[in-house]
């Protein structure tokens, strides 16, 4: 599809924050949506000026501005700072009646979804997010223009969340290339401590162990060029930004790093004792689990499965069914709210062939949904 046919609901879109994640979301929204209107905010001057450079903005500001006239004029904000700045805004956003969609890509969601409850006018209109992607590299010359392409995008609605609102963000970040998914606030924060917080944590220790024998073997770290460089590639990250989140995710990266503990002292003991077969089995159930994870996360065939739910007043409906459907692996390529008359409504999903649809379709049965299913070509 070209760019002059991709369509959006937010046409003029806010970007909080253009270090990393930030600058890059502007660049692929950029390439995306070249009619949309961008906004850039950095309390980087330089960071502004470098993202109008390469046409990433139209429009610059630093966060010491008045900034209540710059967001109104928008339709989705989006909030990529670090988690203790991200309140600032919040109150901003709240000063000036802003109505739009507000979401965020921090890392963890506990903080600063209470933050936007307490702080926000209208909460129902926060969607919390937080892209599954990232470098080695800080700042907005680390940023890359397919950032986001294949990788997965968490969104976090609730009981209060608009389907409308959700629909059009996750119309646009697919757009981007992302693949979104779901997932409830409160476990949000808990699931990405063990695929991301606690990995980068482990990969440090790794690096820090070949640190403290690299004086008495020259050699280490030339050896040290093949896999070992590859699997401690994210322990180059900013140590400010990965302390922050440490912090901010404290409870559940500690208790993941106590069971990493555990499974190594389970390594290490039948070693101790000798036992073959066992410590067979466990380096056995490491590798079918790791054989397991498809080396990219792409639909085997071009079969897409449209699925229609009929939406009744049910508070939460959006986030029960999209939670639902990521649960069972399902991967949502589109979703759109058909609108029948001004009380009855459609929710109409695309789906692609991953995923267990059986067990979509039980799961959906069970939770008291009304569904169809209709076969689709993707032309």
């Amino acid at each position: 599809m070209g760019k002059l046919a991709m369509k959006t609901h937010f046409s003029s879109v806010a970007v909080i924050g253009l270090g990393l994640i930030g600058s890059s979301f502007a660049a692929m929204y950029r390439n995306a949506y070249p009619d949309a209107r961008l906004v850039g905010i950095d309390v980087s001057e330089d960071a502004v000026k470098a993202a109008q450079e390469r046409g990433w903005i139209d429009e610059g500001h630093v966060s010491s501005e008045d900034l209540g006239p710059v967001l109104c004029d928008c339709e989705l904000v989006m909030i990529a700072t670090p988690v203790p700045v991200a309140n600032e805004y919040f109150r901003i956003i709240a000063a000036c009646d802003f109505r739009g969609v507000v979401t965020d890509a921090c890392s963890t969601k506990k903080i600063v979804s209470r933050q936007a409850q307490e702080l926000l006018r209208y909460p129902e209109k926060y969607i919390p997010g937080h892209p599954m992607a990232g470098s080695e590299k800080s700042g907005i010359e680390g940023a890359r223009e397919d950032m986001f392409k294949g990788a997965h995008w968490v969104l976090c609605p609730d009981e209060e969340t608009s389907p409308d609102d959700y629909a059009n963000l996750h119309e646009a970040l697919a757009g981007l290339g992302a693949r979104v998914v779901s997932l409830p606030r409160d476990k949000h924060d808990e699931a990405v401590a063990i695929v991301s917080h606690v990995p980068h944590f482990v990969a440090s220790s790794l690096v820090e162990l070949a640190v403290r024998h690299a004086d008495d073997q020259e050699a280490l770290f030339r050896l040290a060029a093949g896999g070992f460089k590859d699997s401690t590639r994210i322990a180059a990250g900013s140590p400010a930004l990965w302390t922050g989140i440490a912090f901010d995710n404290r409870e559940a990266i500690v208790e993941g790093l106590d069971e990493v503990q555990s499974i190594l002292r389970g390594y290490a003991d039948t070693l101790r004792e000798g036992d073959k077969a066992e410590f067979t089995k466990l380096l056995d159930r490491a590798a079918q689990a790791r054989r397991s994870i498809p080396a990219k996360w792409v639909p085997a065939t071009e079969d897409l499965l449209e699925v229609r739910i009929p939406l009744t007043n049910r508070p939460g409906i959006i986030a029960e069914v999209t939670t639902i459907a990521s649960q069972v692996g399902c991967n949502v390529q589109s979703i759109n709210i058909d609108h029948i008359t001004s009380s009855s409504a459609v929710l109409d999903m695309v789906l692609t062939d991953e995923g267990d649809i059986g067990k979509l379709s039980t799961q959906l049965i069970k939770a008291g949904f009304s569904i169809s299913f209709n076969p689709l070509s993707k032309e």
